[in-house]
């Protein structure tokens, strides 16, 4: 198989995408798996730091042992999500340790996520790990700008939010970020949500999120690197295939398959749920044999 790199660049150059499922529950990876052997479609297996804290991935070694076992690289590939510099708690994180931990236990590509920071202090540390993780051939994701979620205290609701275009990812501050931090591929904030993760609202149905397919243009326009959305889920479809025309690359997909997973009377039927949502996310994204495509 190429490189996740190589793979990457070409869903770029296509204009198609590569979703990128979350495992915040052990059982879910299976099911995704298993859908994607059966359309032929590539895509992601991922973890961020929040869902070993929060849900119940124990570790990521626990993680890229259970991907060992039931991954197929054909049709996927093992990504480190979501390290942070600052976490949803406020608190600092020792991103260096999750970072190398993640390279020794066989991640192929990771997330440095700084967008907490400001912009110098951002690229610093997309740097750090740009620098280590070149010496593995491994790519890095960031992200600049703030995709709502995970924090409290935005005032606006969501519709104030997008018009006002607030925490959007600038352009001119994401052409120094990408130009001196030599990240690969970027997420950016240009109207989606990421999906809660504690209190009431982890189970509720997310914002029905649009994008700003000018601004995502703009970007596309002036970075010419693989762009990434996070909080994939809820976004209209209308907007997400328009915006695989524009520079993105790789879709984040979490909320959608937890929670069908975690309706499930038992371990079996949420696994059942997670493949039949899997099946249909395949044909939503009209993804089907892009494994065979994007590896030939």
């Amino acid at each position: 198989m190429h490189s996740i790199s190589t793979i990457m660049k070409e869903a770029y150059k296509l204009h198609t995408v590569i979703p990128s499922f979350n495992i915040p529950h052990i059982p879910i990876m299976t099911p995704v798996v298993n859908a994607l052997k059966e359309k032929d479609a590539f895509g992601l297996i991922a973890v961020a730091r929040l869902e070993w804290m929060k849900f119940n991935s124990k570790s990521l070694e626990v993680i890229a042992e259970e991907y060992a076992e039931c991954g197929d690289e054909h049709v996927t590939s093992l990504h480190l999500d979501h390290i942070p510099v600052i976490d949803e708690d406020q608190l600092r994180v020792d991103y260096m340790d999750d970072i190398a931990r993640a390279v020794g236990a066989g991640y192929k590509s990771v997330m440095i996520d700084g967008s907490r920071l400001n912009l110098r202090e951002n690229i610093t540390c997309v740097k750090e790990v740009v620098d280590y993780a070149y010496g593995f051939s491994i790519p890095v994701e960031a992200e600049l700008g703030a995709v709502i979620g995970h924090e409290s205290g935005h005032e606006m609701d969501y519709e104030e939010l997008f018009r006002t275009g607030k925490g959007f990812t600038d352009t001119a501050e994401a052409k120094t970020f990408s130009e001196e931090s030599g990240v690969d591929w970027l997420s950016v904030a240009v109207g989606s949500v990421h999906g809660a993760i504690t209190g009431a609202a982890v189970n509720q149905k997310k914002v029905s999120a649009i994008l700003n397919i000018d601004k995502l243009t703009d970007l596309d326009r002036e970075l010419g690197i693989p762009l990434v959305l996070h909080g994939g889920s809820g976004i209209g479809l209308t907007y997400l295939k328009q915006s695989f025309g524009h520079g993105i690359a790789k879709l984040n997909i979490g909320t959608d398959i937890r929670q069908v997973f975690e309706k499930g009377a038992t371990v079996k039927d949420g696994q059942d749920n997670v493949y039949k949502r899997m099946l249909e996310i395949v044909d939503e994204l009209q993804i089907a044999g892009t494994a065979s495509k994007l590896n030939g």
